[in-house]
């Protein structure tokens, strides 16, 4: 029995269920009927694809990409939203409030009832305006989170609702001004909220349509355009209410005529499933459905989004590497938060739910790593400085639902020719409903046609590890050539390439005498079925950009260019005379407009992620540019998720010994407090920075490990200070106007990370920011390899986990092992190497380097997330390979950082030379031969360093005299083992 046939009676409920027959060794068999497919349902049954979300800093760092990369960044807005079968079509802007409401802070497009709307601040609006160069059919909605103060206080009182339309509206027009695009769709309630704000929404929409008032100087719209402005303003539609898990506004829907009358479309996060409370024909029983497919008691259909959901966890290309599937094998492309994971999340929330529209949070990642809920996209944008971007497999993945189909949404005319989603011939039986595993091997698929019923595709996805074999039967279709492609995206087999199979046509087919088409899907795959003719297709063949790449961030003093010869890592003085004039879409992606530098990115500064506050360039009284944090007593944040005093970071995450140093000032005569932190590696607050010195206006500050204050002290008060932190090795010291205050010794240093700035709820300003490398000291580590790298090679009983991983660690995966003899194996360049990840200090490890044991029973040391449970310094500049043996103990490995041979200066070699004058010249005959094979490495690799090895560093120099030493100690005479 077909699986249409098996489901008539479920689909009148609104839900379908796989036969009763069903086996996992049954072919599972799909009829798609003509019937079937509703041509005259343009909002429920349209499939509007992918969309995506700018929120919470995820996209502070694409407008820098845009300045220092141009090209790539164009490529990057063409991969996504370009060509007849954009990937992306629907740009959605969570509404910044300068607060932290997950990863980070967006700017408030206005932080005062009084001023002026700037949407240039928010880089969402900015990629929308882009993206319309490419897309111009590109949907655009906002919504907010939290709210600007101003609006929360009387938001507070029960008096807000004209505040929270001026906010909306202002921006709105602000955008509309400026990039020439008025936004589709607004969802006036919280988001994220339990409890539906259904009376605002009603009051919302009769606001927004009844608004005459488009003539308001603050505007700005000329008199020409004011008409044109109101009638766009007003065709502007609602969504609600972006619930998280719960199910409320759908039932309110379909029991309150004048809500169904006024929103256009309901969208919530984070489940694949509809609500099945009550009886069939009640208001809470399959609420989603029946507004998708138009059977309720209004005969209307609605648009119905998964309006918010995660991408992929991870790399791919590194998940592939986990050992998670039966047996220890790998899961390949697929596995639990993997991107076959997120292909069976569209399904099975199309199958149970009849949402057409899938809105990642986020699709771009571009702010900087260890922020809360990193590594987790389709494109990886961290390093602007260098250009690279990461176009991670699951963009194949999510290609063979849009390459197959025309997406998007359908015209008033119904005439666009959007392809309609077929729920007859749609099903998932993969489990869960958040995280979608499909080990179980039931059937999971999603069919697709062409309204005038010419063509279909059937996407297919089975994330298990059997075979699974499809029949599809066309009935009542007016198909031309029967011919059925068959595209397939799934892992490499042993020997290939690792993107061998990616999005690739496999096979075609043909009907057998029974009409059905039989195809076997190969195991953790997706494979998209289609009578379309897409094999001469060049946009359907085209490989993804390669990543570039991902060099240091080492520039001159202008902070622009790279430079890896002076003394310099970064400097920013905010007023980027050396940057030139950025690209910008207008004109509703008519057209591309070249504008200054600061006035295209609303004045933001460059290279900054904000965690927590309104950091801005502005003039100072002087009238040069100087960093403000804007955010005071009048804007505090009081309702952020994530509640931190004012923060910011900029950097590279492989900065290691280095100074910075920056100027500030207090303009706020309330108060204030000024902060500068050094090696920060994750975190979203200025604690997170490993060591940080504070100073107020009247010249207390204090020096902070973390969160801990080491020391604290005045100084003379002045109206500006420099303040300054050297970390070289584990040595840290802190300066105030050029004189040290505080002097720490770390027992347990964090090695590297970035530079942080922070404040108080006061207006302080910033300057002369800069980044300079310390004569003697390796400046940072060129390279990180992940613990998931194919290079790296694993022997003994390891547990390589990427499913359920944690976001501060790497691309969330892990190995771990407790076996002693397990070994890992990693090919480096650079004069040393860090084993970074979270362990408890009892691992003990024998290392060898090319070979050479250089150090036996080197113990561990016990770390957080992300530092250094290992280090390695000493070796000569260039291409080696460690091998590390697990003696006893547990560890856990997250990543391996190759260090730099950039040193400048001159390094002193005394100690080790005095070390080696100590120890003389031993006769080898004297001592057995393992512990001399020890002694002999560590001997040579020290009369080397003092003979001038190229890249050695100070550290470089303590590590070689400690192995020297721990070496002689533990030679064993001869004489001594024959007695």
């Amino acid at each position: 029995m077909s699986l249409a046939a098996a489901t008539t009676m479920a689909l009148a409920a609104g839900v379908i269920s796989a036969p009763s027959a069903y086996t996992a060794d049954n072919p599972v068999e799909v009829v798609v009927n003509g019937d079937d497919v509703r041509g005259d349902n343009v909002n429920g049954m349209t499939y509007k694809g992918l969309g995506l979300l700018s929120c919470n800093s995820t996209s502070n760092l694409l407008m820098d990409y845009k300045a220092e990369h141009p090209n790539r960044y164009w490529q990057l807005i063409r991969v996504l939203f370009g060509g007849k079968n954009p990937l992306i079509n629907h740009v959605k802007i969570e509404m910044g409030s300068d607060t932290n409401t997950s990863t980070g802070s967006d700017p408030a497009t206005m932080r005062t009832p009084d001023e002026l709307a700037d949407a240039s601040r928010t880089p969402g609006f900015q990629l929308a305006a882009d993206a319309k160069t490419v897309n111009s059919n590109l949907k655009v909605s906002i919504l907010r989170w939290e709210m600007p103060e101003w609006v929360q206080n009387e938001w507070d009182k029960g008096t807000g609702t004209d505040d929270m339309y001026k906010w909306y509206k202002e921006t709105i027009l602000d955008a509309y001004e400026k990039y020439g695009y008025m936004v589709d769709y607004i969802d006036p309630d919280k988001n994220e909220t339990r409890d539906p704000d259904e009376a605002f929404i009603k009051w919302y929409k009769n606001a927004m349509v009844t608004d005459t008032d488009f003539s308001n100087p603050r505007y700005d719209i000329p008199a020409e355009k004011q008409e044109k402005t109101e009638k766009a303003y007003h065709h502007i539609k609602i969504i609600a209410s972006d619930e998280n898990n719960t199910l409320n506004i759908g039932p309110s829907l379909l029991s309150d005529k004048e809500l169904f009358g006024i929103v256009d479309a309901v969208g919530y996060h984070y489940t694949t499933d509809d609500r099945r409370e009550g009886a069939a024909d009640s208001d809470t029983y399959l609420p989603y459905t029946k507004l998708a497919t138009g059977e309720n008691k209004y005969n209307e259909d609605k648009e119905v989004w998964y309006s918010e959901g995660t991408a992929s966890f991870g790399y791919t290309d590194y998940r592939v590497n986990n050992t998670e599937g039966p047996s220890g094998a790998s899961t390949g492309i697929g596995g639990v938060q993997s991107t076959l994971d997120l292909a069976n999340r569209i399904v099975k929330s199309y199958a149970n739910s009849k949402r057409t529209h899938y809105i990642f949070q986020p699709a771009i990642g571009s702010f900087y790593e260890g922020a809360q809920y990193s590594h987790k996209e389709l494109v990886s944008a961290r390093d602007p400085w260098s250009g690279y971007l990461h176009y991670d497999a699951a963009l194949y993945v999510m290609q063979q639902f849009t390459q197959f189909a025309k997406t998007g949404w359908e015209n008033d005319t119904n005439t666009a020719g959007i392809w309609r989603t077929v729920p007859e011939a749609s099903y998932s039986g993969a489990a869960g409903t958040e995280n979608v595993d499909g080990s179980n091997g039931a059937p999971s698929y999603m069919t697709l046609a062409d309204p005038r019923k010419k063509d279909f595709s059937t996407i297919v996805v089975n994330d298990s590890d059997q075979s699974k074999t499809y029949r599809i039967k066309a009935e009542n279709m007016r198909l031309g050539d029967p011919t059925m492609e068959i595209w397939e995206t799934r892992g490499a087999d042993a020997g290939q390439a690792y993107d061998a199979n990616f999005k690739h046509l496999v096979d075609e087919i043909r009907p057998g005498g029974d009409g059905y088409y039989t195809y076997t899907v190969k195991p953790r795959s997706i494979v998209t079925l289609t009578t379309l003719d897409k094999s001469r297709d060049q946009a359907t063949k085209q490989r993804l950009p390669k990543s570039w790449d991902r060099t240091v961030l080492d520039t001159d003093a202008t902070g622009k260019k790279h430079n890896t010869r002076d003394n310099v890592l970064y400097a920013d003085d905010f007023g980027y005379e050396e940057e030139g004039k950025v690209q910008v879409g207008t004109g509703n992606g008519a057209r591309k407009t070249s504008q200054p530098y600061l006035t295209s990115r609303g004045n933001q500064p460059r290279y900054m992620v904000d965690q927590t506050g309104a950091w801005e360039v502005g003039k100072d009284a002087s009238g040069n540019n100087v960093l403000y944090q804007y955010m005071d007593q009048s804007m505090k944040d009081t309702h952020s998720w994530n509640r931190n005093t004012p923060n910011t970071t900029v950097g590279d995450f492989r900065w290691e010994n280095y100074r910075a140093t920056v100027d500030v000032s207090f303009p706020d005569p309330a108060g204030g407090l000024a902060a500068l932190g050094v090696r920060q590696q994750k975190g979203m607050a200025i604690s997170d920075a490993a060591y940080n010195v504070r100073i107020r206006p009247n010249g207390t500050w204090t020096f902070y490990e973390y969160g801990t204050a080491i020391k604290t002290g005045t100084v003379t008060a002045s109206d500006t200070y420099r303040l300054a932190i050297e970390a070289k090795g584990a040595t840290i010291t802190a300066s105030i106007d050029g004189k040290a205050v505080s002097t720490y010794q770390d027992p347990t240093p964090e090695t590297e990370g970035r530079v942080k700035l922070g404040t108080d709820f006061y207006k302080t300003a910033f300057d002369n920011l800069k980044v300079e490398k310390i004569d003697g000291y390796t400046p940072y580590a060129d390279t990180q390899i992940d613990n998931m790298d194919s290079s790296v090679t694993y022997d003994g009983a390891w547990n390589r986990k990427a499913s359920f991983g944690d976001a501060m660690d790497w691309y969330r995966s892990t190995s771990t092992s407790t076996a002693a003899g397990a070994s890992f194996t990693v090919p480096f360049t650079g004069t040393g190497i860090d084993v970074i990840g979270g362990n408890d200090g009892s691992a003990v490890l024998d290392v060898y380097i090319d070979g050479k044991l250089i150090a036996r029973d080197a113990k561990t040391a016990a770390t957080d997330k992300r530092l250094a449970t290992y280090t390695l310094r000493g070796l000569p500049d260039g291409a080696h390979t460690a091998k590390f043996v697990l003696t006893s103990g547990k560890i856990v490995l997250d990543a391996f950082n190759a260090i730099s041979g950039d040193v400048d200066g001159t390094v002193d070699t005394t100690p080790l030379q005095s070390r080696l004058g100590g120890i003389g010249s031993p006769a080898q005959a004297d001592y057995t031969p393992d512990s001399w094979a020890l002694f002999e490495s560590a001997y040579s690799a020290a009369k080397a360093a003092v003979a001038g090895q190229k890249g050695l560093d100070i550290t470089g120099v303590e590590q070689i005299t400690n192995r020297l030493g721990k070496a002689y100690d533990r030679l064993v005479r001869t004489d001594a083992t024959a007695q």
